[in-house]
């Protein structure tokens, strides 16, 4: 079943120098329900512009996106729910409390708004941690807390901007494989934004190839590995083949916009 369909898509902004900036142009994409799609490309490419168009956080000034058949043109956090890199939990609440926060916004009894939150935290592999506070967590912790929190909300989609750039690259390998299984158990429509290559392979089903600034999309790669997939399949012939042709694409765009 089509999901989310983004037509004719661009925006454009002006500048403080009153001088008319392209950040993305010509988006035309189809992602259906389940798919985990991640999105890569060189910096400045409106690759945030993008996710932020599909959760309706700004307004495209050509095309649309559908989602179900209805234009997105709001925030509806039960629709698309964001992670950022920024985990933006409140630090003088519980953690508990941080995952309810969505579901308290959104006028949920505080029945409901307990009972999520315990599932929730279970459902992410924390369910001691309910009492602690934030800063008494590691950073993959606090990631998966904010997780919880969008998931609390039940979202059609979710829509990850860079969620684990401030971690090493240890911990994000290892949390990679935890959180893709996670989010596999989760059912949602998913949409990465990642630098990382091993990341845009790894946990996705197609991989959407972003060109420099003005934005467009220079290829979409399908990953044929079933899911779920394990850290074995970064050795396999398929991971490294799509990891060199990523690189040179992404590495000749990056170029380009050097040039």
């Amino acid at each position: 079943m089509t999901q989310l369909v983004v037509e004719d898509l661009s925006v454009t902004y002006e500048s403080q120098s009153g001088e008319m900036f392209t950040a993305c142009t010509d988006i035309n994409l189809t992602i259906n329900s389940g798919e985990f799609i991640t999105i890569i490309g060189p910096s400045g490419c409106g690759k945030s512009t993008l996710l932020h168009c599909l959760g309706g956080l700004l307004e495209p000034s050509e095309g649309t996106v559908r989602l179900g058949g209805q234009i997105v043109n709001r925030p509806d956090p039960r629709k698309a729910a964001f992670v950022f890199q920024d985990y933006s939990l409140f630090p003088w609440k519980s953690v508990a409390d941080n995952v309810g926060m969505g579901l308290r916004f959104a006028g949920a009894s505080k029945k409901d708004i307990a009972a999520q939150s315990r599932e929730k935290l279970d459902f992410v592999g924390l369910t001691k941690f309910g009492d602690h506070y934030p800063r008494e967590l590691s950073g993959g912790m606090q990631q998966r807390v904010s997780l919880a929190r969008a998931l609390a909300l039940e979202p059609q989609i979710l829509l990850m901007d860079e969620p684990f750039g401030a971690l090493d690259e240890q911990t994000r390998r290892a949390l990679g494989e935890e959180m893709a299984r996670i989010l596999r158990n989760a059912g949602q429509t998913v949409i990465l934004i990642t630098h990382s290559l091993d990341e845009a392979i790894f946990w996705a089903d197609r991989i959407v190839v972003m060109s420099s600034s003005p934005g467009k999309i220079a290829e979409v790669m399908e990953v044929k590995t079933p899911q779920p997939r394990d850290l074995s399949f970064m050795a396999t012939e398929e991971f490294q083949s799509l990891r060199v042709h990523l690189f040179e694409k992404v590495e000749f765009n990056q170029l380009s916009q050097k040039a």
